[in-house]
């Protein structure tokens, strides 16, 4: 596979070609444009066991693939953590379940060739922002063991990460703290009260949701930290180890926020808790 090396953050970075999540054609495609062909880009980190599927921002509707992603891949890279950057399908163009489908196949993408990455086949975890933070713990309460039968071996793997990095995500779609631009991108206009609640994640974790590392500020008024506040109660009712962080300043979008002195040590306890759960090298 093509890589090519580039500087971020005084960081050198290698990263791979753009793959095909669906190399015969991706699944209930509208067209055969390059928003109809989901991408996984690989930034490996040499001697790494621990993998992560990021997921940008954007509303369902577009990606920050900048500060959302090749930021995010480089700070990854900076931990000795090997990062895979989603590009997802996006509304109004497409809707659930297909965001999730390609959450799930990246998730099964990484795990199937773990083994000759390298990679640790219980440390694949999933990190979204925003939306893409919504998609992610969609993927952490939505998830199954992969069909033993499937002619693709893709197919056979879980479909679960193991652990979880929410950073100013939506997660409801039930309560007044709704972002009503990524419910009405992912769900259309007049969704099934039952799929809208199938997919306002606080109502969806047990136990076999996996360890969770939330961030958020309370100065977003876009996607309200109350989100975040519900997920984390959700997982600790369950029993499910939980850390969270709301800082005050920041509006929603920050990402590692690497301007701003105060808020961009959230960075280090994320990396604290990646410590603490045995995920670093």
């Amino acid at each position: 596979m093509l890589s090519s090396l580039f500087l971020m953050g005084g960081l050198l970075l290698q990263a791979q070609s753009p793959e095909l999540l669906y190399p015969n054609g991706t699944p209930n495609a509208v067209g055969q444009e390059e928003v109809d062909k989901p991408t996984l880009t690989a930034y490996p980190s040499k001697g790494s066991q621990t993998a992560v599927v990021v997921c940008p921002g954007g509303g369902y509707r577009g990606l920050a693939m900048d500060h959302e992603g090749k930021q995010i891949a480089a700070w990854l890279n900076q931990q000795g953590i090997s990062a895979f950057i989603l590009k997802y399908r996006l509304g109004p163009r497409y809707h659930h379940p297909s965001m999730l489908n390609d959450a799930q196949r990246a998730i099964r993408m990484v795990r199937s060739r773990a083994a000759s990455m390298g990679i640790a086949p219980n440390r694949i975890g999933i990190w979204g922002f925003s939306a893409g933070g919504h998609l992610a713990s969609t993927a952490s309460t939505h998830f199954d063991a992969g069909n033993a039968d499937a002619s693709d071996p893709i197919d056979r793997v879980s479909s679960r990460p193991d652990f979880a990095i929410l950073s100013y995500p939506v997660i409801s779609f039930t309560t007044p703290y709704e972002h009503k631009g990524s419910k009405l991108n992912l769900l259309g206009e007049n969704p099934d009260a039952a799929l809208v609640r199938s997919l306002s994640n606080e109502l969806q974790v047990t136990a076999q949701t996996p360890p969770t590392f939330l961030f958020h500020t309370n100065e977003d008024t876009g996607v309200p930290p109350e989100n975040s506040v519900l997920y984390y109660l959700a997982l600790r009712k369950a029993g499910v180890p939980a850390e969270m962080h709301i800082y005050e300043p920041g509006k929603h979008g920050v990402g590692l926020a690497p301007q701003h002195p105060a808020l961009s040590t959230w960075g280090t306890l994320l990396a604290n808790w990646f410590r603490t759960r045995g995920l670093l090298p």
